[in-house]
């Protein structure tokens, strides 16, 4: 079987227009509710979770005009409905991006180096965030979920 590769793309500019006037929590419950249960599969290392606790940020996805904001409490992920301030950390990227990050096509240095995927904030905590990612050992999907060309 061979491996599906995501290709980079860019959603037309009218998704992103559209996205951004449409409402924004929706998003951050999506991510929160996926972010949530990689700590119950304890996919993510507990060991650097305290270094996230009562930090802010932000997830935009630039050409589908949609953006996450949330938080790390009390050993969960939390959404922030009305952010106050800049994030500690916020990240940038087209969806492709995205998905190539998460399918381990791309490691986020490279997508940053190729400014496909924009960090700003905290440095140090985009060092431990992605140590975290680096970490993350993905359970095995089965088969029938599995692509191939």
């Amino acid at each position: 079987m061979s491996d599906f590769t995501i290709p980079k793309f860019r959603l037309p500019g009218f998704v992103a227009a559209l996205g951004q006037k449409l409402p924004q929590w929706p998003h951050g419950l999506a991510l929160i509710a996926g972010l949530n249960a990689a700590l119950k599969l304890k996919l993510l290392p507990e060991s650097e979770l305290t270094a996230l606790e009562d930090k802010r940020f932000r997830v935009q996805v630039l050409d589908t005009g949609g953006t996450a904001h949330f938080t790390y409490r009390g050993g969960l992920f939390r959404p922030v409905f009305r952010p106050e301030h800049e994030p500690d950390l916020a990240f940038a990227a087209n969806l492709s991006a995205y998905l190539q990050l998460l399918s381990r096509q791309e490691d986020p240095d490279t997508l940053f180096f190729k400014r496909e995927l924009e960090i700003t904030g905290d440095t140090e905590l985009g060092l431990i965030v992605k140590n975290m990612l680096d970490a993350v050992e993905w359970p095995a999907l089965p088969k029938f979920l599995l692509l191939s060309r």
